[in-house]
């Protein structure tokens, strides 16, 4: 089959939920598939300024074709365009030009596919929210699938969103709670739903036992400085330590540990740096956290968009890489979630997947979902439970060595990539069939 994904960004060096999300699908289909990829040309989704240059590229074995964004976002004036569409009446044209301003605004791309539809058998949508979804979805409805990422947002109580959960011939589903959410948000849907979930890799196993991280040495001290780092060393391979090295070289996530200057207990986020991400909230609660005796380091890797304090309890790590980011993951004393806002997070499986507790934002229903389902994490509604759960994750090995296990047993069970594709696979015939 020949299958379409349009998406507002793609490509490796793009963070951002859905937009990995959708590359990793696109990736494991094009194995079997011949998979293309319909997208801006941008980068930053706050702009959307044009940084990829338009024209088709080879990603991974996938056929990415970009498409130049018409107009950069005003993000002032776009804020309070929203302010008064969430707040006061207004008329679908209204809505219309709210979308527009959102961005990325692609006349290409949608030219492209009104001239070019009928040679996908499917087409992919990944996510409720931008204008190639709205757009996109009123050309071929009948061949369309959304992935809706959807989640408790104004933005998704537009009018002009009932059309766009109504018209595919196929919903997909990341979680049971966001399915819930849709359920009762959309009551016209079409009849093909799929909780299709993502897939996580489970890491191989690493040339060292799973022992406690070490306490700090006598002769070294943490690092002041909390330098970008965006690549791992050289000869990561080589520093992974054997079972002939000392303890702790042995210990959980020493490689990056011994990178980084890390010592003790670590809380570590990754993703966008971001208010909107609840890093703000974050900062502001583990700052309490360490007002009342909290011994632990924050770390932050990922894309910074916001201002972080200088104080030595907080480290800003940077962008990683794939492997260098599985060495964070299994570093970290407990891999904190904020986000009151998530339609699946990625950061919370991947963490469960390598048998790091979570502890997340009790406002999203999804991250308490994967908490509860996996016994893997705690999750907090305030401050004071944030402080709370924090220390009692951070002094408690058994526990967390429990939770842990719980996690790599949830993520085996319920998110492999087989059982993920084998879905898509139905869905595809099943849209097949009806034509």
């Amino acid at each position: 089959m020949k299958i379409a994904f349009i998406i507002q960004r793609y490509g490796a060096e793009v963070l951002g939920g859905s937009e990995h999300l959708c590359r990793l699908v696109a990736e494991r289909l094009a194995g079997t598939h011949d998979v293309d990829v319909l997208t801006s040309c941008a980068q930053d989704y706050i702009t959307w300024k044009n940084e990829y240059p338009e024209g088709a590229d080879r990603v991974r074995g996938v056929t990415v074709r970009r498409f130049a964004t018409a107009v950069t976002r005003d993000i002032a004036a776009f804020n309070a365009l929203s302010e008064r569409i969430y707040n006061t009446p207004h008329s679908r044209a209204d809505e219309m030009e709210w979308l527009k301003q959102q961005g990325p605004w692609c006349p290409g791309l949608i030219e492209f596919l009104r001239r070019n539809h009928q040679q996908y058998d499917v087409l992919i949508f990944f996510t409720y929210l931008y204008a190639p979804t709205v757009l996109g979805l009123e050309i071929a409805p009948q061949r369309s699938i959304l992935v809706s990422t959807a989640h408790d947002e104004p933005a998704i109580r537009l009018e002009i969103f009932k059309d766009v959960f109504r018209k595919p011939a196929a919903l997909c589903y990341l979680t049971d709670s966001e399915r819930r959410f849709v359920e009762v948000q959309f009551p016209e849907r079409p009849l093909l739903e799929e909780t299709v979930g993502v897939g996580v890799d489970l890491p191989q196993q690493q040339p060292y036992p799973r022992i406690p991280a070490p306490s700090l040495d006598e002769d070294q001290g943490p690092s002041t400085a909390g330098g970008d780092a965006t690549e791992p060393e050289a000869n990561t391979e080589a520093e992974s330590a054997t079972l002939d090295s000392p303890a702790h070289l042995r210990a959980r996530g020493a490689v990056f540990r011994r990178r980084h200057r890390l010592y003790g207990p670590m809380v570590l986020y990754g993703g966008r740096i971001d208010p909107g991400k609840g890093c703000e909230e974050l900062i502001h609660y583990f700052t309490e956290y360490v007002k009342e005796g909290g011994e632990s380091t924050l770390v932050l890797m990922g894309a910074k968009l916001m201002a972080l304090p200088e104080e030595p309890y907080i480290r800003f790590a940077g962008r990683l890489s794939d492997r260098e980011r599985l060495q964070a993951l299994e570093a970290a004393t407990v891999v904190v979630c904020p986000s009151p806002y998530e339609s699946l997070s990625l950061l919370a499986l991947e963490a469960l997947s390598v048998g790091t507790p979570i502890l997340a934002n009790a406002r999203s229903a999804v991250l308490v979902e994967h908490c509860v389902r996996s016994n893997g994490g705690l999750y907090y509604a305030d401050r004071d439970e944030f402080v709370e759960s924090l220390k009692l994750l951070v002094r408690d090995d058994a526990l967390r060595a429990a939770m842990g296990a719980n996690g790599i047993a949830y993520v085996r069970e319920h998110y492999r990539w087989d059982v993920v594709l084998s879905k898509y696979e139905r869905l595809f015939a099943k849209i097949r069939n009806a034509r």
